[in-house]
């Protein structure tokens, strides 16, 4: 980048120290951040590694079945609300009713499952 303009040997000698600055900051950096990557590699893999996979898909699958109960206290909700519609041809307020009351009884079980409800049993 540098440029013939009879004076470029002095535009370098002004940015030198800047670059040199900024090299010496860059060159910090990279050797600050090798040593953090070392370190985080370290940690990251501890010796039980089957135990921390068993313990991630245990958690996986108590969230999948949290969400499963959610939906399906909301599905089988609605449906009972359609069915009610339709034999007593009440439109759309027994599908509502069912629906919120299926979420409810969703919301229930999921909060029963996570454990949240048994603080009354250990006092």
């Amino acid at each position: 980048m540098a440029q013939d303009t009879g004076h470029g040997e002095n535009g370098d000698r002004d940015r030198s120290p800047e670059e040199a600055a900024l090299s010496e900051r860059l060159g910090n950096l990279d050797q600050r951040l090798s040593e953090f990557r070392g370190r985080h590699v370290k940690t990251e893999q501890p010796a039980g590694d089957g135990e921390d996979r068993a313990a991630r898909a245990s958690a996986m699958a108590l969230g999948f079945r949290l969400s499963s109960e959610l939906v399906a206290g909301v599905v089988v909700g609605a449906g009972i609300g359609w069915g009610f519609d339709r034999l007593l041809s009440t439109s759309p307020f027994g599908f509502i009713v069912f629906m919120l009351l299926g979420f409810v009884a969703g919301v229930v079980n999921v909060v029963r499952t996570a454990g949240a409800g048994q603080r009354r049993g250990g006092s």
